[in-house]
């Protein structure tokens, strides 16, 4: 690159339409440099970092997001939309965005530490997901005990490693996710499957835009849709989600990659992101697709809730069974998902609904849209006044 490519460049919020323009012209270029000519496969946070330090000013660098975290985050800078400017723009880009999303697919590290102990006693316990093998099953239970499942960093690295495990162990062949038993005075002795992003952490500066809000997309929950690349081969198994008392937000969002989901009569499921002031992931990619374009605007544009025992129960789940029958609904239909062509299916499948160059239209301007809302002045507000609400609750 030339030396006006190196440039140091002014990073606040004033400086930003320079920034787009910048990128525009040399993202490809930048990628390429970063990845050794695209021999190198780098996860996110490895691409932003790696910028930072090459282009001083381009993005903010480890140390600076690490000050940020320690903000509430109606009191942060909002250095990481400078984050999403550039990976918008690196995923806008066909041939970098393509091999950036390939490169997600790879196993984590912590699964690869954790690979030989789950492969021999298999069983592994993360702080927020249990995971074990029976029979040719991979049972992960989610077990963020403090806040009902809510998804948060923590969480999500523990996911993220654990659905690695499943698909890294060649005993297993179907993957199931069920929300464990909570300890939580409200839902005390009951199984939960999501209450979605963990608003407490959101507003205390603990969700990360690049390790969570868009690792997850790109990450654990495309590892489920489309499984791992491993030494550039792909390896997908298919997978099956129960879901008790509700799948809220994110919870949701995790459904609509599952081959099967199974609902318990007592639960239902919602979209609560336009409430929040957010954009529900890939929900508004894969959500007409499942429940139709109405269906869909209702959940993502009107707040609606959809009950097991209601007549649109179908649209979101593939069977709604009493909660003492949810064990024998996922072994039967784990050995439905067993049968030696399902792979292939599920792959054509995929390939009809969604491509990876669709998913990647999709994911760059929401690299971009979504976390320009984590920082939007509506939001900071609604994250306010929920914790006023909750502080009120406790006294």
């Amino acid at each position: 690159m030339t030396g006006a490519d190196t440039a140091v460049l002014p990073r606040r919020i004033g400086s930003r339409a320079a920034r787009h323009e910048f990128l525009a012209e040399r993202a490809e270029r930048i990628y390429d440099e970063i990845t050794d000519g695209y021999r190198k496969r780098l996860f996110l946070d490895e691409i932003v970092y790696t910028v930072a330090e090459r282009w001083p000013g381009l993005a903010p660098t480890r140390e600076e997001i690490a000050e940020e975290r320690a903000r509430r985050q109606g009191d942060k800078e909002g250095l990481e939309v400078d984050q999403g400017i550039l990976l918008s723009h690196l995923l806008a880009d066909q041939r970098a965005g393509t091999h950036l999303l390939e490169s997600q697919l790879r196993p984590s590290e912590l699964a690869r530490r954790l690979l030989p102990e789950f492969q021999a006693r298999g069983e592994v316990q993360l702080e927020t997901v249990h995971l074990e093998r029976w029979d040719g099953i991979g049972y992960l239970t989610i077990a963020n005990h403090e806040f009902l499942n809510a998804e948060d960093d923590r969480l999500g690295r523990d996911m993220e490693a654990a659905i690695d495990l499943v698909l890294l162990d060649d005993e297993i062949e179907v993957g199931v996710v069920r929300g464990g038993v909570m300890m939580h005075e409200r839902y005390a002795g009951k199984r939960v499957f999501s209450a979605g992003i963990n608003l407490t952490h959101l507003y205390h500066g603990q969700i990360s835009f690049v390790n969570f809000v868009l690792g997850r997309e790109v990450g654990y929950l495309n590892k489920i849709f489309r499984g791992l690349l491993l030494d550039e081969e792909p390896v997908e198994k298919p997978w099956i989600a129960a879901v008790d008392s509700f799948a809220i937000g994110g919870g949701l969002q995790l459904l609509l990659v599952f081959d099967h989901v199974i609902a318990c009569d007592d639960s239902y499921v919602s979209l609560p992101a336009l409430r929040e002031g957010i954009i529900p992931g890939m929900a508004n990619l894969r959500l007409t697709r499942i429940v139709g374009a109405r269906q869909a605007r209702r959940l993502l544009l009107g707040g609606a809730r959809l009950p097991a025992k209601g007549p649109d129960a179908l649209t979101w789940c593939d069977e709604v069974v009493p909660a003492h029958q949810v064990e024998d609904s996922i072994a039967a239909a784990a050995k439905q998902l067993r049968m030696s062509a399902v792979t292939a299916n599920r792959r054509m499948v995929r390939l009809a609904e969604e491509p990876l160059e669709t998913f990647r239209r999709y994911a760059a301007p929401f690299a971009l849209e979504q976390v320009q809302r984590m920082y939007s002045a509506d939001v900071v507000a609604s994250l306010e006044r929920a914790w006023i609400r909750r502080r009120a609750a406790r006294r």
